[in-house]
């Protein structure tokens, strides 16, 4: 006897709503590929590009957050709505509830926190994004910390970009970096003013 997929989303669907999982996922298929959206009861905890191995991404999450995990497209259907509108331009800003569970640092936390004040639009460096949350000449211990940052796209780590020019890591990679910088209408190229 195979169990359908509609039962098994009702299971999972029904194990969300009663409290009984740590975390639950589902992909969503994007301007920028197949993303695998994690959620725990707290908000989105993680964000992983098709390039990222899921078992990997949902290993994580176990040890980090607990083992109880199930697929549930359902329970994650505000944020897979909400990115898939994101990025296909329906929609200008990305409001979702946030678990930080997964930033690995009192100092990523803040760091990740900073972005709140680069707007849709616009680019900040990663030697600013350090001032401004009181780390001056932190610039590299602010981009090691973007580079962890488990919610991308949702905290906007793509917004930020060296000083000398160029677009800067990203883990979904440059050309994705500059797709969403793009999308948000940054259409200066990804150099930022010496001020910002």
């Amino acid at each position: 006897m195979k169990l359908t997929e509609g039962f098994l989303e009702g299971v999972a669907a029904a194990a969300v709503d009663d409290g009984l999982v740590d975390a639950y996922y589902a992909t969503v298929t994007t301007a920028l590929g197949k993303l695998l959206v994690i959620e725990t009861p707290q908000g989105v905890c993680r964000v992983g590009f098709e390039e990222e191995d899921p078992d990997a991404l949902l290993a994580n999450v176990a040890l980090r957050v607990g083992p109880r995990i199930v697929r549930a497209k359902g329970a994650t259907s505000e944020a897979r709505d909400a990115l898939e509108a994101y990025l296909s331009g329906e929609q200008n800003a990305l409001e979702l509830p946030v678990d930080l569970a997964l930033a690995p640092s009192t100092f990523g936390r803040s760091v990740l926190a900073g972005l709140a004040a680069v707007p849709r639009g616009t680019v900040t460096t990663y030697a600013s994004l350090a001032a401004s949350i009181g780390c001056p000449g932190a610039a590299r211990a602010v981009g090691t910390a973007l580079g962890r940052n488990p919610v991308p796209i949702v905290i906007p780590c793509h917004r930020v970009v060296p000083g000398g020019g160029g677009v800067g890591g990203y883990a979904g990679g440059a050309a994705r970096k500059e797709l969403l910088l793009r999308l948000e209408g940054y259409a200066q190229g990804p150099t930022p003013s010496r001020g910002s």
